[in-house]
């Protein structure tokens, strides 16, 4: 047998062996088989659908969680805005305050000024006129010094003096004739006169700046207003009462320029 013959032999015994193999397959193998290959077939046609699904599902997922931090970085930006929002209200309501205090202030300020330059208007003679009323009490014991009867009561006039005969015919050209004398009591009254005016006239003048005499004469004694140099029961009369007055006080304005000398009543054992 040569080469040839064993192969064409090989040959017919494998697909004799094939057939056989063929026939003997069961049915149930078969549809096994069939089963098995439609299953794979399904799997395969189901994948892009699940891989479809679940990239969805993702899809969603992720939307979710950006919407959530979206909701979650507006809020917070809500809360900051919120808060600075409260803190400038706090912040314009204490510079309001700040501002009404101040506004407060000046005005006080204002009106303080302005009652401190009246009272340096109104006061600014103080000295002054307390200088000045030393004077005024000179005076006023001057014209206390006289008395009324003095000034009242006649006092016969001395008769002119006559020019000598001699005097008259030795220069005739200087002669002047003399002024018939005054009297005393004319000079007295004269004076009086010129001191009363001089008196008046300084009262005037310090009238005019709210310099004003006062007289406490039957008043209830005041410390503020009255200094008290003597006391002395007088029937009649309720303690405490002033019942003489050395020396006139003087106000200036709504002050006490100087305190009145005063004798004051007491009470009777």
């Amino acid at each position: 047998m040569n080469r040839t013959q064993a192969v064409n032999l090989l040959r017919q015994c494998s697909a004799s062996l094939s057939s056989r193999c063929v026939r003997r397959e069961p049915l149930s193998a078969i549809g096994g088989a069939v089963r098995v290959r439609s299953r794979r077939y399904a799997t395969q046609e189901g994948q892009p659908e699940a891989s479809a699904s679940t990239n969805k599902s993702e899809g969603n997922a992720k939307a979710a969680e950006g919407a959530g931090e979206k909701a979650e970085s507006s809020q917070a930006v809500e809360s900051e805005v919120e808060r600075k929002l409260k803190a400038k209200e706090a912040e314009v309501l204490d510079l309001t305050s700040r501002l009404r205090y101040l506004q407060a202030d000046f005005l006080n300020l204002q009106r303080n000024a302005a009652r401190e330059k009246e009272q340096t208007k109104d006061y600014a003679i103080t000295r002054f006129a307390g200088d000045l009323l030393e004077t005024v009490d000179v005076l006023s014991l001057a014209l206390k010094s006289v008395p009324e009867s003095a000034l009242k009561s006649p006092v016969p006039s001395e008769a002119p003096a006559q020019p000598s005969s001699s005097s008259s015919s030795a220069s005739p050209e200087f002669f002047t004739p003399s002024t018939p004398a005054k009297s005393a009591q004319e000079y007295l009254k004269e004076l009086h006169h010129g001191v009363e005016m001089t008196h008046r006239l300084l009262l005037q003048t310090l009238f005019k700046y709210n310099v004003k005499p006062f007289d406490p004469t039957g008043d209830v004694f005041d410390p503020n207003r009255h200094e008290a140099l003597y006391q002395a029961p007088v029937p009649g009369k309720t303690p405490g009462t002033v019942i003489d007055c050395q020396k006139s006080g003087f106000t200036i304005k709504d002050r006490t320029l100087r305190a009145a000398q005063v004798g004051v009543a007491a009470e009777t054992s």
